[in-house]
């Protein structure tokens, strides 16, 4: 069995950290522990993950990094560092990429399905982007499926940074949409210095998706990216919503199994090693 590295682990702990979107989504919001994800994780051979912020309140970004640090602590644990939070937008963006402990935090997110359309194409927010080239961080896209040419744009203004799109660009596919985001996602894929993670996408299928249904989505992502561009997550918990993180990772293997060995190791695990540094 091909080990796998998950680069898009959620935890929540509401008692130290406040997570405001929680309120609007019941079935997610209650704590999501470590010690529960490792359980399932161990038995079906994900040997290693990546924390991704869980959009905290501001306030709480330094303390999100500081519980995953904690937990990298622990004797075997499988955390292997944090993409952190960030806001981009900000003045204070300088001064709070010289607070991170780099040992912990191996690249940034900022959220931008919740925000104005507008907030990364500033200026700022770009100039800002461009930073975390010079500090070899990568930024992880996170979109709605009519933002891919927004993401395209901005990956165009900041060709020393790398990129890696959340969620194969968050298709629509219980409702069927596939032309204008295989295009979009075809596009985006020509800049060299993006990657693409394929990450919990039953959450935007029908709730009796089989493996069909989610073929033409995860094989036209690895398709325009490549093998050697393309990671693994499970985007759990959000994963739980139409599936759960053991069928999420049925799905990866079978797809692992009709891959090249070397394919399958670039995808399982060797991609994340070389982007984050793990």
């Amino acid at each position: 069995m091909t080990p796998l590295i998950d680069t898009h682990l959620h935890l929540v702990d509401r008692s130290r950290i406040h997570y405001p979107w929680l309120e609007s989504a019941p079935p997610l919001n209650r704590d999501w522990t470590y010690e529960e994800y490792a359980v399932t994780a161990r038995r079906v051979g994900i040997s290693g993950t990546l924390h991704m912020e869980v959009d905290c309140d501001p306030a709480d970004i330094g303390t999100e990094t500081a519980m995953i640090s904690e937990l990298m602590a622990r004797e075997d644990s499988l955390i292997r560092g944090a993409i952190s939070s960030a806001r981009p937008e900000d003045d204070g963006f300088d001064a709070f990429l010289d607070k991170l402990d780099t040992n912990v935090v191996k690249g940034i997110r900022r959220v931008l399905h919740v925000v104005p359309d507008e907030i990364s194409q500033s200026d700022r927010f770009r100039a800002n982007i461009r930073k975390l080239g010079q500090r070899d961080l990568p930024f992880d896209i996170c979109v709605l499926a009519r933002q891919l040419p927004i993401a395209t744009d901005l990956v165009d203004a900041c060709e020393g940074t790398r990129f890696v799109l959340d969620h194969c660009g968050v298709p629509d596919i219980a409702g069927g949409a596939y032309d204008d985001w295989a295009a979009a996602i075809t596009r985006l894929a020509e800049r060299p210095h993006v990657s693409a993670k394929i990450s919990g996408v039953t959450a935007y299928a029908e709730p009796d998706w089989t493996l069909d249904s989610l073929r033409p989505y995860i094989e036209h992502v690895i398709e325009s990216f490549g093998w050697t561009r393309v990671v693994w997550g499970s985007d759990s918990p959000v994963c739980t919503l139409n599936s759960s993180l053991d069928q999420w990772v049925a799905i990866t293997r079978a797809f692992l199994d009709e891959a090249s060995p070397d394919e399958a190791r670039a995808f399982a695990s060797g991609n994340a090693a070389r982007l984050w540094s793990l």
